[in-house]
Parts: C-alpha cells; structure tokens; sequence
C-alpha cells in the first residue's frame, strides 16, 4: 500500500513528538535531540512537520531546563515532590501531542517557552 504525501507528513510530525519519550529509555537528551533531527531533514517536506517538530522541540528544551532545576531542588530535599508530578506531566503532554497530531492538527504545548519560532 502506497502512503500519500499527507500521511507520510503526518507520521513524520508524531515522530517529533514521540521520539521526545527516548529521555525514559536512557537516551540522555534523546528527548531533544531526537526530535531536533528529524525535524532539521523534515521541516522542509510538509508545514505540519514544522510546526509540529519546533513545538517538540521548544517543550522537551522547557521540560530539560525544569528536570534540571528539579535535580538541584532534590538536594534540597524539596525536588523529590516534584520530580514524578513533571515526569507524568511530560509523558501526559507527549502523548497528547501525538493524538492530534495524528489527527492532522497542530498541538500547542502548554508551559512551553518558545526558543525556536
């Protein structure tokens, strides 16, 4: 079966943003670099895997720089807290953002700091 242009556009957008889930099977910074990969060889085939990949991108650059202030807070004792309610937050979020992007939409991460426009 041949995969239109659309579909293949679709797919490559949910791999931005499921290739963000490396970071839980020990890819250190998988979570960014993976998505900012395919993202840089993709972003020019479909508008949607642009969209879809600088939102990936931007959210798992946020999601880093929280993990790691999290990190220090932990020293602190006061991290610990924290640290599952981010980790489930990032998987929720990820997880969400392939869904629609399945559907064909654009996501919108929420708490997103955007480095990338």
């Amino acid at each position: 079966m041949v995969q239109n242009n659309a579909d293949k556009s679709r797919s490559w957008a949910m791999l931005c943003h499921l290739s963000a889930l490396s970071i839980f099977v020990g890819i250190p910074f998988g979570n960014i670099i993976i998505p900012l990969i395919i993202w840089l060889l993709k972003r020019d085939e479909s508008e949607l895997i642009d969209i879809n990949g600088k939102e990936s991108i931007n959210f798992q650059i946020t999601f880093t720089m929280v993990l790691i202030i999290t990190g220090i807070l932990c020293m602190l004792f006061i991290g610990f807290i924290f640290l599952p309610v981010i980790l489930i937050a990032d998987l929720v979020f990820v997880i969400q953002a392939t869904i629609k992007t399945n559907e064909g939409t654009e996501y919108k991460y929420p708490y997103s700091i955007h480095f990338i426009q």
